[in-house]
């Protein structure tokens, strides 16, 4: 009978457990500049990259799209079918923020839409929402750390 209560005990203690132990959390991609931290969106393929935030109505504003390039080079953007304005932070392979174009508003011509080029060499390119950077102090030369690009 004592074995019997021990099993049953011992059963349960283990229920109990696994309902109240959590699984660790699924680690989030992640873009941090001084104090403030953005769960980022990777854009890595071809097709990723070509269609970055268009047509979203809108951008929590502790969240970005983070553009990875296979290596650094001078990367134009546009926002084509864009609907919010965005700020466009370009960033080298050494994660030091080269060139940001503040508060870029969508594009209204539906057959021409200028790009945006920094003519700077770039490894990332930071889509956050319109007025962060300033909101945040965020300027050329700052550096950024990258965590969990997966």
């Amino acid at each position: 009978m004592k074995r019997k209560i021990l099993l049953i005990v011992v059963f349960l203690s283990i229920i109990i457990a696994v309902a109240f132990v959590k699984p660790p959390a699924e680690k989030q991609n992640q873009v941090c500049f001084k104090n403030y931290c953005f769960k980022v969106e990777l854009a890595k393929t071809a097709e990723e990259i070509s269609r970055g935030l268009m047509f979203r109505k809108t951008l929590d504003s502790d969240r970005g799209m983070l553009f990875v390039f296979e290596k650094e080079g001078n990367y134009y953007f546009w926002m084509k079918n864009t609907l919010i304005p965005l700020d466009i932070i370009w960033i080298n392979k050494d994660n030091e923020v080269v060139f940001i174009s503040d508060e870029t508003k969508p594009c209204e011509e539906e057959y021409s839409c200028p790009s945006v080029n920094p003519d700077k060499n770039a490894k990332y390119v930071l889509e956050l929402n319109g007025g962060t950077a300033k909101k945040i102090g965020l300027g050329a030369g700052d550096k950024i750390e990258l965590s969990e690009l997966k």
